[in-house]
């Protein structure tokens, strides 16, 4: 049973107090928070969220209504932090390891991961991720970056900024002529003619937002193996991987998917924080980044700096963490969206989401005057469905389903579409709805 407002209210008041004992603020949070509420059918995960039910949402890929566990979590250290401030970020940053709150974040982030917490550097979304990992990696006059037309400006801008500063040289390729008729193989068969001796890195998006398709992650990480086997260590080519519209939609493990570095931003599908994000990188290859912003979380770099000497050891997850204050609210509560994916099932939870827009994209092929430019197969679909109407502009059916309540969005790129896009918090009966709006529109 949830406790009642009352009793979380005096829980929440019993903070302050733990603050002044050794080792008591973790604990005390802890017994502060609500106990998980069941999310055993769908209806009780939709009551999570606070969504207005005056409209249809149809765009909660683009920022995430934080669901009561969440809130709840936020709610737990706002309190801490506006009743005694420095004592909590004193205890739950800068004292032992066991009551870091960064590494317990870490550590409920890598349940879901399937890899090591000191693997995670906790970000404040894709953008701040991207650009740490090429601004940190030490590229050079003659290295190449490959990416692809079809990534987001926040990617091709991480890119154009470093290789500005480094002298490393981009070029970016087509992986397909249209997004809903490519195939894994001709994905492949294009990144493995772009390879060239020089490419060092190259920069993908899992799912890509202008046109709903999803990359298949797991065997470009196979094609670059290959391509490294005929490689020394130093010229290895690394993969990057933009992971912000699969995390949380789509039932892979990240630290199994192959890739080098993993950005997102997980205030978006995973229903975490807004203004949260991580960075996923194994420990070979955090050695590889030169750190680009100072960071808290990491002690031995205060310690070569009280001691004025050189930093002692390779780059790790901890020292590419940006450091400065943070909303700490929001940072701390993390942890509480990924238990929260973790009791749903992250395969029911991609289910689920495939089954809705499964349902979305079929839904829209079947319209007249309408181009899907989505993907149908499993294989190269996840949560993001984007399609045009035969004389109707894309912000022009966003408008118009707006009158009609319906929240959809636009792709924000040089060629954009509408977009539909059903989450935890839609309906079969939603989408339905959804679509005979677009079909009469159409009409």
């Amino acid at each position: 049973m949830d406790l009642s407002r009352r009793s979380f209210l005096a829980a929440q008041g019993a903070i302050a107090g733990a603050l002044l004992l050794p080792g008591g603020f973790l604990s005390a949070v802890e017994a502060a928070t609500p106990p998980a509420p069941r999310l055993d059918d769908w209806k009780k995960v939709r009551a999570q969220f606070r969504l207005s039910r005056d409209f249809l949402h149809f765009a909660g890929f683009f920022i995430a209504s934080h669901p009561e566990p969440v809130r709840a979590a936020i709610e737990g250290f706002r309190r801490a932090l506006d009743e005694n401030p420095f004592l909590a970020v004193e205890q739950g940053m800068f004292e032992g390891p066991a009551q870091n709150l960064q590494r317990r974040v870490c550590e409920d982030i890598a349940l879901y991961l399937g890899g090591r917490p000191e693997d995670i550097a906790l970000t404040g979304n894709t953008t701040m991720g991207l650009a740490l990992v090429y601004h940190g990696l030490s590229l050079k006059p003659g290295d190449e970056v490959l990416t692809t037309v079809h990534d987001h400006v926040v990617h091709h801008e991480a890119i154009r900024l470093s290789t500005a500063r480094n002298g490393a040289s981009v070029r970016k390729i087509a992986l397909f002529e249209a997004a809903a008729s490519a195939t894994v193989d001709g994905i492949i068969d294009r990144i493995r003619a772009a390879i060239r001796p020089a490419t060092r890195v190259l920069g993908i998006t899992w799912v890509h937002s202008a046109t709903g398709i999803k990359l298949p992650i797991r065997r470009i990480a196979d094609l670059v193996q290959e391509v490294n086997r005929g490689r020394t260590e130093a010229d290895h080519l690394l993969l990057v991987v933009d992971g912000v519209h699969g995390i949380g939609a789509v039932d892979e493990p990240i630290a199994q998917l192959g890739c080098d570095y993993f950005a997102a931003g997980t205030h978006k599908w995973m229903f975490a924080p807004r203004g949260t994000g991580i960075l996923w990188a194994t420990a070979k290859n955090w050695a590889r980044l030169t750190p680009t912003i100072p960071t808290f979380s990491d002690r031995e770099c205060f310690n070569a700096w009280a001691q004025n000497r050189p930093v002692q050891g390779p780059t790790v997850a901890a020292r590419v963490c940006p450091g400065g204050f943070h909303a700490y609210e929001h940072q701390w509560a993390m942890g509480a969206a990924f238990r929260m994916h973790q009791q749903i099932g992250p395969r029911r939870i991609a289910d689920r989401i495939f089954e809705l827009n499964d349902r979305c994209r079929r839904g829209l092929a079947a319209i007249p005057k309408l181009k899907l430019h989505t993907p149908l197969d499993r294989e190269l679909s996840a949560g993001i469905n984007c399609f045009e109407v035969e004389g109707h502009r894309p912000a022009a059916i966003v408008k118009a389903l707006l009158e009609q309540r319906i929240i959809s969005s636009t792709s924000p790129y040089a060629v954009t579409y509408a977009r539909l896009s059903a989450g935890l918090m839609n309906t079969p009966g939603e989408v339905d709805r959804a679509v005979a709006a677009v079909k009469k529109l159409a009409s």
